[in-house]
């Protein structure tokens, strides 16, 4: 597929869950991909393979088992040039919550009573609660980089104060799931290098939108998961290496010790890591270049692109409707195709219920875990936030049937 054109049909095409109709055969409309995006044929294909051509477990001789240790490696690579960072870097898990908490226990020899942990209010609590755990067993204190309330980015005014010689870890969000604001997390990580803290981005929300680079950032430690990214439910951690080595994870005796099996305590979800390379040869497939990384870069900016048409017909609309409290940085901020709002008078609940019912809009409503911002924003009251999020399957034409729904909705409450 050309990267200089979207063909949004032949996207869809390749996305079943799309051509599914409900019991009343009509076709939902999927706004909830920052809560987990569709999976892909691609994905399905690889997965079937794997189940139906024989499953094995790791490091015997016959022909199963040496295609699943190849299937891992294969895997690994495929990650490695998504992030640009090693394939030996690269461990698979449960899912992102589950690994931060794992990597969060495994650096605890690391920090002392009177260290500090940086970590902030716009993120998703998966980025937050592991390392404020980790700060309790150790005696550390946890430290915020605030949002500001007017931007609806980081305020970094105070970030040389907040990041300093005491600073031993730095945990960001690469873009918000709420907002979907894209954090200048290359220039918190350099603050964070000066004082030699360890840096974490969390990338679930980012990875599905724009290409992400690992040693670009700067970044020590990076989660994303799968099922963001058209993929199955999977968590990856990316360690640089020099980390890597160092951490004392709890394992099994006989089990691997050198890096990055050390991590993936257990059988992993092999049929899911096979889905995984699937995930990431459509993202490739849509772009071009002589090597991987090249069309994944391409592949990315021809989202790009798309996601950009959809959140200006998105915003436009919003903006242009009393009764919606939109939740969004300023037009010089990058951002992810996510918008969270309000309407006034109406519970966030309902709202949704609405739009699934009469409309067939599956969009969610809630804190979505960023609940750091449910009280910043004191928004609970009537129901959190209704959270609309774009995925490369989404259209125009699905946009103007939100329109019209919305609309509606406001009619009926007149």
């Amino acid at each position: 597929m050309p990267n200089n054109k979207f063909r949004i049909d032949e996207v869809r095409s390749q996305f079943p869950a799309l051509n599914f109709r409900n019991k009343e055969q009509v076709f939902p409309i999927y706004f909830d991909g920052p809560g987990g995006t569709q999976m892909v044929q691609a994905c399905i294909d690889r997965m079937l393979e794997y189940i139906e051509t024989g499953m094995a477990n790791l490091h015997g001789t016959f022909a199963t088992s040496i295609k699943t240790d190849a299937l891992l490696e294969e895997a690994k690579q495929a990650v490695g040039d998504l992030l640009n960072c090693s394939a030996e870097e690269v461990a698979f898990g449960q899912n992102m919550t589950s690994l931060a908490f794992q990597v969060s226990h495994s650096l605890r020899p690391l920090l002392k009573q009177g260290d500090e942990i940086v970590v902030t209010q716009l993120d998703h609590r998966a980025n937050v609660d592991p390392w404020i755990h980790l700060a309790k067993e150790t005696g550390a204190t946890v430290k915020f980089i605030p949002v500001d309330k007017q931007s609806l980015t980081h305020d970094l005014s105070n970030l040389d104060t907040i990041i300093n010689e005491k600073t031993r870890i730095v945990a960001i969000g690469l873009s918000s799931n709420l907002t979907g604001t894209i954090s200048d997390a290359k220039k918190i990580f350099k603050v964070a290098k000066k004082v030699n803290a360890i840096t974490i981005a969390d990338a679930v929300h980012a990875v599905p939108h724009f290409l992400v680079d690992k040693q670009d950032l700067d970044s020590d430690i990076l989660f994303c998961s799968a099922y963001k990214f058209f993929g199955p439910h999977l968590g990856i951690a990316a360690i640089k290496k020099a980390i890597f080595e160092t951490l004392e994870i709890p394992k099994l005796q006989p089990a691997p010790n050198q890096i990055p099996y050390k991590l993936e305590t257990g059988t992993q979800n092999h049929e899911a890591i096979a889905g995984l390379c699937g995930a990431i040869g459509f993202l490739e497939s849509l772009g071009a270049g002589e090597i991987r990384r090249q069309r994944l870069k391409a592949g990315m900016e021809a989202i790009e692109s798309h996601e950009q048409e959809l959140m200006d017909s998105l915003q436009q609309f919003l903006e242009s409707i009393p009764e919606v409290k939109l939740y969004r940085a300023s037009s010089e901020v990058k951002k992810t195709p996510t918008f969270a709002f309000r309407i006034d008078g109406i519970h966030s609940r309902e709202a949704t219920q609405f739009f699934a019912e009469k409309f067939n809009l599956c969009i969610g409503d809630g804190h979505f875990y960023a609940s750091t911002m449910a009280e910043v924003f004191p928004v609970m009251e009537t129901g959190g936030w209704i959270r609309i999020g774009f995925a490369p399957y989404n259209t125009l034409d699905e946009i103007e049937i939100f329109k019209t729904a919305l609309k509606e909705l406001l009619q009926r409450k007149t």
